[in-house]
């Protein structure tokens, strides 16, 4: 992570506590106004609003002015229909803040918007939600007795976090059900894991990466060491569930398996603006290395640009389910009195030049998992990665 913040977060947003991982490329910017309202443009109607209300409205002792400031600019920021781009006021945007540099409390998965309904992205592993059995794609429904229909994620956020101890019910509905369930979860501190690893069978290395994490790459090359010093061959990266992260814990990652140079993702800003190019850095020590990479729903954002680079420089298979769909880079503006605008300036695209944004990566090889799959803890999709990466 450099510091400047334009590293990003390659995330869906995190429940722990969070508004910090599901928005790839944040940094903190100056607002100043050098594009001011066009002279034609006409706040009378906002205004003629305003004081319609101060004047007739029943309970006049609730209005506060200063929140009704701070909902015209969500609803100004709520039409442009991008759920990732929101006003912080400056009670959202310290916890904000304190959300990227600190520990979190709360149920331990990713969430976000997709087709305009609140779905978990991947619940974190061994966290409350993963333990109260929540899966990538489940829809929330309700959080408590609150309709998500309305919420942005930052507000469904605010209300499924909270402190250790604490519980939250979530009504949630999926695809296989016939109809809603309610699960009650406990919320505790989420630690987040980077990665386990191991040999499976016939020097086969299985590399399962959790969470771009700021100590991920230092994880990540502890491993690397530890499968370079032993008898593997081959390897099988499995970015299930992994919402993602740090931007640049994904091209580190990615720089072991490319050669130097090789783009990894590139950062598009729209029509008649100059792309930027992410390029692998190396040190490319397993670019010969047989690779199949293992994805699902819940593969989101960072791990969908490292899958991504990975098939289109290398031609690795993707093995698993389509992925969630996460590639857009938001920017922190701050305002006036401690709040703040996170805006989304770009989306991220494959080598290639594929978009990632709510179209995600559909595997090579489709294998899906059952919920008996599930209840017998069965893992047919890593049985297929383990079949093909024997015959390569």
């Amino acid at each position: 992570m450099t510091h400047n913040f334009k590293n990003s977060f390659t995330a869906p947003f995190l429940i722990i506590a969070v508004l910090a991982s599901f928005g790839l490329g944040i940094w903190y910017g100056e607002s100043h106004c050098e594009i001011c309202p066009p002279e034609e443009l006409d706040f009378s109607l906002f205004w003629e609003a305003y004081h319609k209300l101060q004047e007739n409205f029943v309970d006049g002792e609730k209005i506060d002015q200063q929140e009704m400031i701070y909902g015209a600019i969500s609803g100004m920021v709520k039409s442009l229909g991008d759920p990732y781009t929101v006003f912080l006021d400056p009670d959202e945007n310290k916890r904000f803040v304190e959300d990227v540099k600190g520990s979190f409390e709360g149920v331990g998965m990713e969430i976000s918007t997709k087709n305009g309904q609140l779905q978990v992205v991947a619940p974190l592993e061994g966290t409350p939600a993963q333990k109260a059995g929540l899966r990538a794609g489940d829809k929330i429904i309700k959080v408590d007795d609150t309709l998500t229909v309305d919420l942005t994620i930052d507000e469904a956020v605010d209300l499924i976090r909270g402190p250790k101890g604490s519980k939250v019910t979530l009504t949630i509905y999926r695809d296989d059900w016939e109809t809603t369930k309610e699960i009650e979860i406990e919320r505790a501190v989420i630690e987040i894991p980077s990665l386990e690893w191991e040999i499976i069978e016939d020097g086969i290395a299985y590399i399962k990466l959790y969470h771009f994490t700021e100590k991920a790459s230092l994880d990540f090359n502890m491993a690397v060491i530890e499968i370079l010093a032993g008898s593997s061959e081959k390897i099988i990266l499995d970015l299930r569930n992994n919402p993602g992260g740090y931007l640049e814990v994904a091209q580190d990652i990615a720089g072991w398996f490319l050669e130097r140079e090789s783009v990894i993702t590139i950062e598009d800003f729209g029509e008649g603006e100059e792309e930027k190019i992410y390029r692998s850095q190396g040190p490319a020590t397993l670019a010969e290395y047989p690779i199949v990479v293992l994805i699902n729903q819940g593969t989101a954002s960072g791990s969908e640009i490292l899958a991504g680079a990975l098939r289109d420089n290398r031609g690795i298979k993707l093995i698993g389910e389509t992925s969630f769909g996460k590639g857009s880079v938001q920017e922190l503006e701050r305002l006036k009195e401690g709040s703040a605008l996170k805006i989304t300036v770009a989306k991220w695209l494959t080598p290639n030049g594929n978009l990632i944004t709510d179209v995600g990566l559909e595997p090579d090889i489709e294998v899906e998992l059952t919920d008996e799959d599930f209840e017998e803890d069965r893992d047919p999709q890593l049985d297929k990665a383990i079949e093909i990466i024997k015959n390569l």
